[in-house]
């Protein structure tokens, strides 16, 4: 657990004087960002944190850079060491690089054996600080979490919005040929460090969805030759089955409250969408009728579930109350649509477009309006959303027995399109919120 400790207006923009520039904000827009050049020495160590001070350092510079906002100024430009986190810097040594933020941080010991980290933020063209400072204390283990919060804050400083970091995806891990793959349920921080496998592989297991507060998973298992919808507690390290039905399960996933599971259910040939109250395990039909309805998510409020179906002949989108009811169609685009989610800020709605021969990820509003197209290859499906609503991962595959398929990342705004830092071949992903 790491514990924090901030000043009265922590990582707050501080009012400028009358006579002083605009405090230092990168716009996020739709077109292109130059990233912001930020000053990130040596965090200053304590005895014996020398190597640990110099990993929180990169881990921090490498979340910064990877957003595709920052370009961390090499240290071999810099003029000075970045000194005390209680001194006011020398700017003029800054400016002359051209950094618009220094970062100074101090990492060491405290007297019970934690890490005890320190850090504040610059303006260095308006010579004023960020906020008073973030102070963090953490079991030594748990280093680089102290660097994703670090890296967080310093995300929210300079671009108003909350960062991404400190959180973790749960995937799908595939080894093995195209036509035998063993996949197994894995979870890693987002930048792919600390990856630990759920599953042991000895039976199919797909489609693995957080819940709320990240401390479980639901996700389809194949144990029995059937598919079945399994929670996993990971603090305990134990899973169960969510009923047996007498027919085959899939897409599940929470509420926003983590009370509900969704999921869609097929008996024969039609499939409905399903919601299960975990007290009770009771179970309730939320759609009817002959078409395939499955793919659901809530938006965060909980009131409204979108889903995929065929009602109107092709797969499409569409949105119903969260109690079941009628459907309004969104999605009016060329091609078919599936998989959408419902993005945590509750303004856009992702999905996967099939068109013309090839897969695209797409965003829209959540009345179907605006709908843009963010990437296009052979395959991309099942996107999946960052805790801040600002960048989405989803998995891409080529074509021929020797493709595997690979985690990217994109930002909402079709900027920044990357590989995901994975293990090996994975598939599905499912980003947690950011953790406490």
């Amino acid at each position: 657990m790491i514990f924090a400790a901030f000043g009265a207006a922590a990582w707050g923009i501080l009012p400028a004087p009358a006579a002083a520039q605009e405090p230092l904000r990168i716009e996020i827009t739709e077109g292109v960002i130059e990233p912001m050049p930020i000053a990130l020495p040596e965090f200053a160590p304590g005895a014996g944190a020398e190597g640990i001070a110099q990993e929180v350092r990169a881990v921090i510079a490498a979340d910064l850079t990877g957003s595709g906002l920052f370009r961390v100024i090499d240290p071999n430009a810099y003029l000075a060491p970045g000194g005390s986190v209680d001194a006011r810097p020398a700017f003029e040594n800054w400016r002359v690089i051209n950094a618009e933020a220094l970062g100074v941080g101090e990492l060491g010991y405290g007297d019970d054996g934690r890490l005890s980290a320190r850090f504040q933020l610059w303006d260095v063209f308006g010579g004023q600080p960020l906020g008073q400072g973030i102070a963090l204390r953490a079991a030594p283990g748990d280093a680089r979490r102290i660097a994703h919060k670090i890296a967080d804050q310093i995300h929210l400083a300079l671009t108003g919005e909350p960062g991404y970091f400190d959180s973790r995806v749960a995937f799908v891990a595939e080894s093995g040929p195209k036509n035998a793959r063993e996949k197994r349920i894995a979870i890693m921080d987002q930048d792919g460090a600390n990856v630990r496998y759920i599953t042991d592989g000895r039976s199919l297991a797909l489609t693995p969805r957080f819940s709320p507060t990240g401390e479980s998973l639901v996700y389809i298992s194949w144990a029995t030759g059937v598919p079945k919808v399994v929670i996993h507690d990971l603090r305990a390290q134990r899973s169960e089955v969510l009923g047996s039905f007498p027919f085959m399960s899939f897409a599940p996933r929470f509420s926003p409250d983590g009370g509900r599971v969704l999921m869609s259910l097929s008996d024969g040939g039609n499939t409905d969408i399903f919601e299960m109250t975990l007290a009770s395990r009771s179970l309730r039909r939320l759609t009817s009728g002959p078409a395939i309805e499955t793919a659901p998510s809530y938006s965060p409020d909980g009131t409204q579930i979108v889903f995929e179906s065929d009602a109107g002949g092709a797969q499409q989108l569409y949105v119903m109350p969260a109690g079941g009811g009628t459907a309004t169609r969104i999605s009016f685009g060329d091609g078919r649509y599936g998989t959408p989610v419902w993005s945590p800020r509750g303004d856009l709605i992702a999905f996967t477009k099939m068109l013309g021969g090839r897969f695209h990820i797409g965003v829209m509003r959540t009345d179907g309006s605006q709908e843009r197209l963010l990437t296009a290859s052979w395959l991309d499906e099942a996107p999946t959303w960052a805790p801040n609503g600002r960048v989405l991962m989803f998995f891409r595959e080529g074509p021929g027995a020797a493709s595997a398929p690979q985690v990217w990342r994109v930002d909402a705004t079709g900027r920044n399109l990357r590989r995901a830092a994975m293990p090996g071949a994975a598939s599905d992903p499912s980003w947690s919120a950011l953790l406490p």
